[in-house]
């Protein structure tokens, strides 16, 4: 069984290390104000304080946050051949150590507050994860998966599969069309202008950047279409990649509409309340959806590595479309009311995954395109 679980490389080492960064980002989000502590010197920065404020919600967020961190990472240990004490501890004090590493930063960030308590609470998340996973390996739960991923995933599958356990996640995070992910463009423009300020060889690059015209002409109803259409349909292909042709493709491609349909009902939910949960299913989404999912069919049978041009085909389409989409014009109000809240955090990171996500899809989909294999 060891020899046959050795063929492919688990996606845990790839979650674990996106995981560990979500957890910085939302550790010291949102990275302005940097500055030394007035009268701290090093030592004192060293030192963590242990705050007086008992907040439950703060307890339970730090012990949940870490966990799937130290489920993650006792996985990619004994999957990389470490035994069961040395993976325990590493799974355990490398996320203690990250969270030691984020909370002494957090004394430079003027709006976040260092604390021992969630040191003490990250790290008894990840001791929780970890020993999760131990219980779950030696009830055979973890080989089962390793050998279901045998069966129905092909070799160098660890990137895509690590894709698509993080796309539902960036689609929690308002887009301007669903399931419309990638809209970076303006955020790298007005990242782009702040870098350049006070730049004086860069003044009229910088003039150009700000005065760039903001999009406000909303797509084409048939361009809607297809980009929510595209938005389904790339994530599909990406799992067509790593299957062979055959019937495990369809309960895939069923499975990736449900889990994007929940995601959509639950980012809307959360943004406009229960009432308007499935308020993004518009006369525009429902043929895109079907559209989506006849092409799914049709090309079920494909080569995979024909998938994979085809993947990578509709998701440069859809970052086309949706950099010509405006901003959805409800965001605003709907991100003062997380800005007000606890989740803000999470915001954050949903946020960056749905900007990031294609991009990120294109580049391994290029790298398996390069490969022999």
């Amino acid at each position: 069984m060891r020899a046959a679980l050795s063929r492919h490389r688990s996606s845990a080492t790839p979650l674990a290390l996106a995981f560990a960064a979500l957890v910085i980002y939302a550790s010291l989000f949102p990275f302005t104000g940097w500055r030394w502590p007035p009268g701290q010197s090093l030592l004192d920065l060293l030192r963590l304080p242990w705050p007086p404020w008992r907040d439950p919600f703060d307890f339970w967020a730090n012990l949940l946050g870490y966990l799937p961190l130290g489920v993650l990472a006792m996985i990619a240990a004994r999957r990389s051949g470490l035994a069961l004490a040395p993976a325990l501890a590493l799974a355990v004090l490398g996320p203690a150590l990250l969270s030691y590493a984020t909370e002494v930063a957090q004394h430079f960030l003027p709006r976040r507050h260092p604390s021992l308590k969630d040191l003490a609470m990250n790290s008894l998340g990840a001791l929780t994860g970890a020993l999760l996973a131990a219980a779950l390996q030696r009830a055979g739960a973890i080989d089962r998966w390793h050998l279901l991923r045998e069966r129905w995933f092909v070799r160098h599958s660890a990137g895509a599969l690590a894709l698509l356990a993080l796309w539902p996640l960036g689609l929690l995070f308002p887009a301007p069309l669903p399931l419309g992910q990638g809209q970076v463009g303006e955020r790298l423009r007005m990242a782009l202008a702040e870098l350049l300020d006070d730049v004086p060889w860069a003044e009229a690059a910088q003039q150009l950047l700000i005065a760039a015209p903001t999009l406000a002409t909303p797509l084409r109803p048939l361009a809607e279409t297809i980009t929510t259409a595209l938005g389904l349909l790339g994530p599909i292909l990406l799992a067509y990649a790593v299957v062979e042709p055959g019937w495990r493709r369809l309960p895939l491609a069923l499975g990736i509409a449900v889990l994007g349909l929940l995601a959509m009902t639950l980012s809307t939910l959360l943004n406009f309340g229960p009432p308007h949960a499935l308020a993004w299913l518009t006369p525009l989404t429902l043929p895109a959806l079907v559209g989506a999912a006849l092409l799914a069919l049709t090309l079920a049978p494909v080569a995979r590595r024909v998938a994979a041009g085809l993947a990578l085909v509709a998701l440069t389409g859809l970052v086309v479309l949706v950099a010509q989409a405006p901003a959805d014009p409800y965001f605003a109000q709907s991100l003062r009311a997380w800005e007000l809240g606890r989740w803000i955090h999470f915001y954050g990171l949903a946020q960056w995954i749905g900007w990031l996500w294609p991009y990120a899809a294109m580049a391994w989909l290029l790298t398996r395109l390069g490969a022999r294999d």
